[in-house]
């Protein structure tokens, strides 16, 4: 499957928090869009491994993607080693994107930043022809995106650009209310996380709020990028 776009998380819905909304904008547009989630999340403090497998199902249907992949990566401990980075370098070469977007650079959860680096490092290789792979019994091609993205979770890193997601808001926040056992509920008799706080929930509207002010659009998502972006010309822009 050729894509436009293949996002990647630690967890799932690292991907619905931090591009859900761009991600559902792109599908409207005719965009083919992926997710891969490199961990199953099981050290979650709510939920199980397999409620989350059910809540990233009910996600991905959600935002419309073409397909989701799980690479059952050690929660926690993700490290970025050649056996991660291939089982990446697969995905690269199977899904073949033009853009790329992964975890922020600098984040709360160790993952996070972990899988950004693992995610980049895993592109570049993909590119590389010595390093073969196969998948299924067939060899892949070599594979490399045009651009990598980081998109922005817990902390609030300086973008480098945003994304206008105006009429995408409520859509993001459905994907990510997928993830009944993860966030805001205040039924649920569960512990209490960073995440499940009614503060959290709504820190996805007025976050978005907040880059859309800045950028002079309703909504937005952030993110930071690996290289000069160059524009072809000033038609993108919103003024």
């Amino acid at each position: 499957m050729k894509t436009d776009i293949l996002a990647f998380g630690a967890h799932p819905d690292d991907v619905e928090l931090g591009c859900g909304g761009t991600i559902a904008k792109m599908v409207a547009e005719g965009k083919i869009c992926a997710v891969v989630d490199l961990t199953r999340g099981e050290l979650g403090t709510r939920g199980t491994d397999e409620t989350r497998k059910a809540e990233a199902a009910d996600s991905a249907k959600i935002l419309g993607i073409a397909a989701r992949e799980n690479l059952e990566m050690k929660d926690g401990f993700l490290e970025n080693s050649e056996e991660y980075q291939m089982r990446i370098v697969k995905m690269v070469r199977k899904y073949r994107p033009e853009i790329v977007l992964a975890n922020a650079i600098d984040d709360r959860h160790p993952d996070h930043a972990k899988g950004a680096k693992l995610v980049s490092d895993a592109c570049f290789l993909a590119g590389l022809r010595k390093i073969e792979t196969e998948l299924d019994g067939e060899s892949q091609e070599v594979w490399r995106p045009k651009h990598i993205f980081h998109y922005i979770q817990w902390k609030n890193i300086k973008p480098e650009f945003v994304i206008d997601i105006s009429d995408f808001l409520d859509l993001k926040i459905k994907s990510c209310m997928a993830y009944k056992t993860q966030f805001y509920d205040p039924a649920s008799k569960e512990p209490e996380t960073p995440i499940t706080s009614r503060d959290f929930f709504e820190s996805l509207t007025y976050r978005a709020q907040d880059l859309g002010r800045l950028s002079g659009v309703t909504y937005a998502e952030g993110f930071t990028t690996e290289k000069l972006i160059a524009l072809k010309n000033f038609d993108g822009i919103v003024w």
